[in-house]
């Protein structure tokens, strides 16, 4: 039986960080429960006091083919590189230098919404395509490949 796969980001800012993969992805931020037209009117109703309201946020493929990504509000900082990292394939089949300009423009993009450019790696074929290290608004790595 196969199962689900939820990826979880601890994180300063859960609504911040759940738009900016939002956008990167294509994704959406998860509706509200059922009966409710907002998260806000949601969390209301619940009892959760403003103060907690971004205490955590998702966000759902809406073709419902991809991993929820979920992030919840922790209080400590990142520490340390990431073991295990999300990449965002913005040039899949393309190889050399027409990967490149669109591993680049995918970067410019980015970039320009928050992220930081870390760290470029040229093609060397056979076995590397070329890809451009990356990481979000709080500092988590992600790969454009």
């Amino acid at each position: 039986m196969a199962h689900e796969v939820q990826i979880t980001f601890d994180c300063a800012d859960p609504a911040a960080l759940a738009e900016f993969w939002a956008e990167t992805l294509g994704y959406r931020l998860q509706a509200p429960p059922p009966g409710f037209e907002s998260w806000e009117q949601a969390l209301e109703a619940m009892g959760i006091p403003p103060e907690n309201r971004n205490d955590a946020s998702a966000v759902v493929d809406p073709a419902g083919r991809g991993p929820r990504l979920f992030f919840q509000r922790m209080p400590e900082p990142k520490q340390v590189k990431n073991r295990v990292h999300i990449d965002v394939r913005a040039a899949p089949g393309s190889q050399g230098d027409a990967r490149m300009a669109a591993l680049e423009a995918a970067a410019e993009r980015l970039v320009s919404r928050g992220a930081a450019r870390l760290r470029r790696f040229e093609p060397a074929p056979p076995l590397e395509a070329g890809h451009i290290i990356m990481a979000d608004p709080e500092g988590n790595e992600f790969c454009l490949d």
